[in-house]
């Protein structure tokens, strides 16, 4: 046997390595969980195996294994046959809750997601970023999935975003959300802001649910869309604000600075940029979310990246830019990047 490293032998343990190697385990139980409403008929009061059985329609066999993985790691505690929800589980996994963000594992563990994940990482790894388009495919169907499951996962985000800007003495009146997706962004500060108007870019079929929940959000009169590229559309001009919600991570530094070379072209006098993006800390590990996004943008597209504030300085000053202050956002992993003039 080798020597030992610098380290006691209590020290010394494989479970991190074999739960890592795992993890796909927790993705299956949890998908299931959710599908299944295990979550919500624990909060309704449905807290025993069969209870949990009769009330979705599975096996009580399989509910008790379920839930006791789920117990075991950490989703839920158990008093004899009895299961309850941990605090967590119960703002976010019960689907009458205000916070449900159950319909994130459509899109964060989509097959198309898990294939690129899964299936040959070495050679991600080996290429530096995926082979071909990947996601970033013109009119790829899992942007409709992203606009369709993601909104709980971003409504602190944008909510976040649109009470910055409605701090701002000189408000936004006319506002361009590019990769707008579902639009929550662009929804926030038509809300916060009732003389804004917003236009959205994005694929044709995402901006159709985009402008169905502008409706809902009874913001459609002042809710206009643009189909297509954000780098070859023409989106017009004169906008005192361009907000870029999750988009700069998926292109290199270059492909960035080209894209802000148009947007600040299409800036009115005294407008404003700004962009929210997972921005970890210049050693590249900390905090934890934001540097384990990298991985996400090297396998599912050809040469995006997390950026550090360093990074994104570098994007802006490469578009006339200044540079940027970034700043966290509140109860969200992201941050919010000002681009300043």
């Amino acid at each position: 046997m080798s020597a030992m490293p610098d380290a006691s032998i209590a020290d010394v343990n494989p479970a991190g390595i074999v739960d890592a190697i795992l993890g796909f385990h927790k993705t299956a139980a949890l998908k299931a969980a959710i599908s299944l409403e295990v979550f919500t008929a624990i909060a309704a009061g449905d807290d025993t195996s069969e209870r949990i059985a009769a009330k979705s329609g599975a096996s009580e066999r399989g509910v008790r294994i379920l839930c006791d993985f789920l117990t075991a790691h950490g989703f839920m505690t158990k008093a004899g046959a009895h299961y309850r929800l941990t605090p967590s589980s119960q703002v976010f996994l019960d689907r009458r809750s205000p916070a449900y963000m159950g319909s994130v594992v459509d899109f964060l563990s989509a097959p198309e997601q898990l294939d690129l994940f899964l299936e040959d990482p070495v050679t991600y790894v080996r290429h530096g970023g995926s082979m071909g388009l990947a996601n970033m495919a013109p009119d790829h169907p899992i942007w409709l999935k992203f606009a369709e499951a993601m909104i709980p996962f971003v409504v602190a985000s944008a909510g976040g975003v649109a009470a910055e800007v409605a701090s701002w003495p000189d408000r936004p009146r006319k506002v361009l959300d590019i990769a707008a997706g579902h639009g929550m962004f662009g929804i926030e500060v038509a809300k916060a802001l009732p003389d804004a108007e917003i236009t959205a870019v994005d694929w044709a079929a995402v901006l159709e649910l985009a402008r169905r929940n502008a409706e809902r959000a009874g913001v459609a009169s002042r809710y206009r869309t643009v189909a297509g590229s954000a780098f070859d559309v023409d989106w017009g001009s004169g906008y005192d604000l361009v907000m870029l919600p999750n988009f700069l991570h998926h292109f290199d530094i270059a492909t960035c600075a080209r894209l802000m070379q148009k947007v600040r072209a299409s800036l009115a006098p005294g407008g404003r940029v700004l962009a929210v993006e997972f921005v970890p800390n210049e050693d590249r590990v900390s905090p934890p979310f934001p540097a384990a996004f990298a991985l996400v943008m090297l396998a599912t597209t050809p040469q995006g990246d997390a950026y550090t504030a360093s990074g994104l300085s570098e994007i802006a000053r490469a578009a006339g830019f200044s540079g940027v202050s970034v700043r966290p956002l509140a109860h969200s992993p992201a941050s919010l990047v000002l681009f300043e003039p």
